[in-house]
């Protein structure tokens, strides 16, 4: 007992390190995901149906291949193809934000649609373009109504990122793996893996939560993905 809590705690600096990593992973990823996901949900709310079409394709491809695949997919494949030589932690955040940005349209779409059609209407009657009701009316409410959903996806790619030790991201699982594979003792080193990723989950949900009161539109509230 007493040499295992001696390797945590001497291991700790080296997966707090780790631990960086993988946020960095997740807040690169949801940020790509939020600027490509509200444009997409734009698109299918307010575009014509070609332009729906083809957003509605990208949804199916993206959230229809596991993660592990479109990673090999692309960082293997398509990357390389293209020219593109890309470290595995940019490659990470970006096949991570493209396929979180299929998730997030449509937790923004949900979100535009929940405000219906009379604020959009009522924007126009008042001599304002579409886009500007768009820009200053629906988005403005649509993204608070889309907190919770949110909230949820952080804590979904919080935990697919440990998927990116396939393609040698030094984030907290790979670094636990290393040291449990050195020290063949597995089974303390993943508990303290378990222990972190709980409280980083716990931490960034709380203050998305916090986040969602302060800024709530009453009589308005959205569904969430489930974790």
């Amino acid at each position: 007992m007493t040499e295992n809590l001696a390797l945590i705690f001497q291991s700790l600096p080296y997966l707090l390190e780790g631990a960086g990593v993988t946020l960095g992973l997740v807040g690169g990823s949801l940020g790509l995901g939020l600027i490509i996901g509200i444009p997409m949900a734009v698109g299918q709310v307010y575009g014509n149906k070609y332009l729906a079409s083809l957003i509605s394709l990208y949804v199916w491809f993206f959230r229809g291949l596991p993660e592990l695949v479109l990673l090999f997919l692309f960082y293997f494949g398509l990357f390389t193809l293209w020219g593109l030589n890309l470290t595995a932690f940019t490659a990470a955040i970006l096949v991570l934000g493209l396929r979180s940005a299929a998730y997030q349209s449509q937790i923004f779409r949900g979100s535009i649609q929940s405000l219906g059609e009379g604020q959009m209407l009522a924007a126009l009657s008042l001599g304002m373009k579409k886009s500007e009701a768009i820009l200053y009316i629906v988005l403005p409410q649509a993204l608070r109504v889309s907190i919770p959903g949110w909230s949820n996806e952080y804590a979904i790619i919080l935990k697919d990122s440990a998927i990116t030790y396939a393609i040698g991201v030094m984030e907290l699982l790979t670094r636990a793996n290393f040291i449990a594979t050195r020290t063949y003792k597995p089974m303390p080193i993943f508990l303290a893996c378990a222990v972190i990723f709980i409280f980083l989950t716990y931490g960034g949900v709380k203050a998305l939560n916090l986040l969602e009161k302060k800024v709530r539109i009453p009589g308005y509230a959205y569904g969430r993905r489930e974790i």
